[in-house]
């Protein structure tokens, strides 16, 4: 559609001052009456209405502009001279009844009329400083964002509940997602706990920090209606304010007892299929063991280290010798600072020999065992990470 002239527009304009001044002076009123008898006396707005009838859809018609020519040519000086700085969001006030109506008429008379290329009707004014200043402003914002970096909570949610029912017991089974806030995670860290193992961290944890406990809420235990749905889904939501009140308590949180909480029962599920040669089983183990303990900040432990293990030898036997390298790899960075460790020689035995059959630079590794071999018991005498993973004690 083609936007009206100038000419129409200055037309209109004073077609609506001339129609407020007589509104304002009382002289409008008398016009109606005079001019449209009792349906005007009814309707006192509907001859005005049907004067600009046939106008209407020509002037309101088109792309709506915030902006008009001359007032993108002033925003092009001003960001001239001012070298693109920024300008503060401000969120305009939300008029409310009759007020809201009066605002929006008037913003479609003064600023969106006429489509792209109109001006601005005298004394109105875009409530916002037009498409380029909005860009400006939000690639000011983000600049600012950029150099700081938002900060990771650890949130538990529970994803699913089942009830499960075994020859001799009936209980519910809690499907516990643990999720970085600000990140994305491509593979979950997830735990399933029924009500018994939260009580056992509950009684444990409170008798070993009976001041910070006194003020975490527990669900209570019930006799009857367990398996509802609404007393489901009350501890569902329970259990997340339990153990996110329990992670902000920085000693639990590094407590073994909240953190083998978490990852002792995949430990154990995959010594034992490793032990049993279920590989490609035992592999899923400890990825999601390697998962929960890196989601809690401990990836420097021993129980880290053993998983480092598990997860090499099970890639080895899988044929995977690059995943295998790169786990010895993380462990060696780990054990760097330490001169010695029951691990050590058993981790560069391996990457020694997955080094050479993936072709990759094992120099530093074999300066490692010469030193080892110095400074220690034979390295026949050693055992392999298998025989550590099956011998390691998990209690």
């Amino acid at each position: 559609l083609t936007p009206p002239s100038a000419a129409g527009l200055d037309g209109m304009a004073a077609r609506i001052l001339h129609r407020l001044r007589h509104a304002l002076a009382g002289e409008g009123g008398r016009e109606e009456r005079v001019r449209g008898g009792s349906e005007a006396e009814d309707f006192p707005e509907s001859s005005e209405l049907e004067d600009d009838t046939e106008g209407l859809s020509t002037r309101l018609s088109g792309t709506l502009s915030f902006t008009s020519h001359e007032e993108e040519e002033e925003e092009e000086e001003e960001e001239e001279e001012e070298d693109g700085a920024g300008v503060e969001l401000a969120e305009p006030p939300q008029p409310t009844g009759a007020a809201a109506g009066a605002e929006d008429g008037g913003r479609c008379w003064g600023w969106c009329a006429g489509g792209a290329g109109a001006a601005p009707l005298p004394g109105a004014a875009a409530p916002w400083g037009g498409p380029s200043l909005l860009t400006r402003q939000l690639q000011e914002l983000w600049r600012k964002s950029r150099g700081s970096l938002a900060p990771q909570r650890l949130l538990f949610e529970v994803t699913s509940a089942s009830v499960v029912s075994e020859r001799s017991s009936k209980y519910v089974l809690y499907t516990i997602y643990l999720i970085r806030s600000g990140r994305f995670d491509k593979a979950p860290a997830a735990i399933a706990r029924r009500y018994s193992d939260f009580e056992r961290l509950n009684r444990r944890l409170r008798c070993r920090f009976g001041c910070d406990m006194a003020g975490i809420a527990f669900p209570r235990k019930r006799l009857r209606r367990n398996f509802t749905a609404e007393t489901i889904a009350k501890r569902s939501r329970a259990f997340e304010q339990f153990l996110s009140h329990l992670h902000s308590i920085a000693e639990i949180r590094r407590s073994p007892e909240f953190l083998e909480f978490f990852f002792l029962q995949d430990l154990r599920a995959a010594q034992r299929l490793t032990c049993t040669g279920m590989y490609r089983e035992a592999l899923a183990a400890w990825a999601n063991a390697y998962r929960l303990q890196d989601r809690l900040g401990v990836c420097g432990s021993g129980r880290f280290l053993l998983t480092l293990a598990g997860l090499a030898v099970c890639h080895q036997e899988l044929d995977e010798l690059g995943e295998a390298h790169s786990c010895c790899e993380q462990a060696l960075q780990l054990l760097e600072a330490q001169g010695s460790h029951p691990l050590l020689g058993p981790f560069l035995q391996a990457h020694v020999h997955l080094a050479w059959k993936v072709g990759k630079d094992k120099r530093r590794s074999e300066a490692r065992l010469q030193d080892l071999r110095e400074a220690g018991p034979p390295l026949q005498q050693q055992p392999t990470l298998k025989e550590c993973l099956i011998k390691e004690p998990l209690e």
